[in-house]
């Protein structure tokens, strides 16, 4: 059965910028088919945000254009969810909100980030949180 994630933003970001990373490997398997990627609105501007950074593009050193494709190539598989769910639970860094709300609408089966505002949580709503190295360990067994 595939199972539906959502990706933080820095599993984007980590993914670009080293290719053999954790976190590509999960892109990897999303492109594959193997997973369902969810994405809302407001995660997708984020991502697009966060890798214009002056200081990521001196460290991914890529085009606009080649951004514009590696951005345009998520909206060709991931299932995009309206994004409309208002959840206020991160109260550290509300703008993380929105991938609990993401994940509640589209159903996810888990969250996969970096970011310890989030992984603290560890679970929400009955869906898993887990960092990169975590979700690729649950891969095949049975508890995921």
């Amino acid at each position: 059965m595939i199972k539906k994630v959502v990706l933080d933003a820095n599993i984007f970001v980590s993914a670009l910028l080293v290719s053999n990373s954790n976190a590509a490997q999960i892109l990897d398997l999303a492109r594959a088919g193997e997973l369902e990627l969810l994405i809302s609105p407001g995660i997708f501007e984020e991502i697009a945000r966060v890798l214009h950074y002056p200081k990521l593009q001196k460290r991914h050193r890529r085009t606009p254009q080649e951004l514009q494709a590696f951005l345009k190539e998520f909206t060709e598989f991931a299932t995009v969810v309206a994004g409309e769910n208002k959840i206020e639970m991160v109260k550290a860094d509300p703008d993380d909100d929105k991938y609990l709300a993401c994940a509640a609408e589209g159903q996810a089966d888990i969250i996969i980030s970096g970011d310890r505002h989030l992984t603290d949580l560890g679970i929400f709503q009955g869906i898993r949180i887990a960092s990169p190295k975590e979700f690729l360990d649950l891969v095949g067994k049975e508890d995921f």
